[in-house]
């Protein structure tokens, strides 16, 4: 069986699951969870359950899709993701961005937790993410091209939509929310950064690190789909005085900006048009 089967055999129990129809997907990050806890759900299906679906092993993922309303829209929500980190591959890693695609979603809404690089950024700051540099080594559309998913070639002059990221300014402003702008360098991970590698990064002009989000962009892209993403930045890696980030203080970092991420995506989803 060919990934497009897969995918499509995932679709295809989904759909004998519910006929629930997203108009929005959000993949949830790192310590992000009040969002899940927000959405009246309809139907909560476990990755586990739903063929060749991957399964998160990291910290704080819980391993769920959840179909439901928020603010009045209709969404799915990926309470769990998988990272490249674990061993799967890019096609895995964005395998839940294909199915929702396939199931009707017009918008993906992305969170996760990054390093902060900016030196202006501090702990806890919200970074709506404007553009990207994929330092993963891979890309998730390498293999053969399916033409019904989207073109061989797909353009990324784009790959936030503006139109997102002004309403979401907007919405902060009105939820007065400090929201700061900036680029994100993915990278494979699992180790951190070198205080050199950090500089280097800084360098080339990102403004927060993380170890996601830039594959499943990269799909979403792909797919035709508009795309919205937000860092939480759990630790500002300064070179000259850097400090170690274990993972049981970003996860308590993101947990404190649970509450204004929560309020900002939901506030968002009120008045944007899908």
């Amino acid at each position: 069986m060919n990934y497009q089967e897969k995918v499509e055999q995932a679709v295809s129990f989904i759909r004998k699951q519910t006929d629930f129809c997203p108009q929005v997907a959000i993949i949830l990050g790192t310590g992000l969870g009040q969002i899940a806890q927000a959405i009246s759900p309809q139907k909560i299906i476990p990755y586990t359950q739903i063929p060749h679906f991957p399964v998160s092993t990291a910290p704080s993922h819980k391993g769920q899709v959840i179909f439901g309303t928020l603010a009045g829209k209709q969404v799915m929500a990926f309470q769990g993701r998988v990272h490249y980190y674990e061993g799967y591959s890019l096609k895995e890693v964005t395998f839940p961005v294909r199915v929702a695609a396939l199931l009707g979603v017009k918008i993906l809404l992305i969170s996760n937790a990054a390093g902060g690089l900016n030196p202006l950024f501090q702990e806890a700051d919200l970074m709506v993410i404007v553009d990207h540099i994929n330092l993963m080594g891979d890309n998730p559309l390498r293999g053969p091209n399916v033409d019904t998913w989207g073109v061989r070639f797909p353009d990324m002059v784009e790959p936030y939509d503006k139109k997102l990221i002004a309403l979401l300014e907007k919405v902060a402003l009105e939820e007065r929310i400090k929201l700061q702008k900036g680029v994100y360098v993915a990278v494979a991970g699992p180790s951190l950064e070198t205080p050199a590698e950090t500089r280097f990064l800084r360098l080339i002009g990102a403004d927060a690190v993380g170890m996601s989000t830039v594959p499943e962009v990269i799909t979403a892209v792909h797919h035709g789909l508009r795309v919205l993403a937000v860092s939480v930045i759990t630790n500002v890696n300064l070179p000259d005085n850097y400090k170690p980030a274990p993972i049981e203080k970003v996860i308590a970092t993101a947990k404190r900006a649970e509450e204004k991420l929560s309020r900002l995506m939901t506030s968002f989803l009120k008045q944007v048009e899908v």
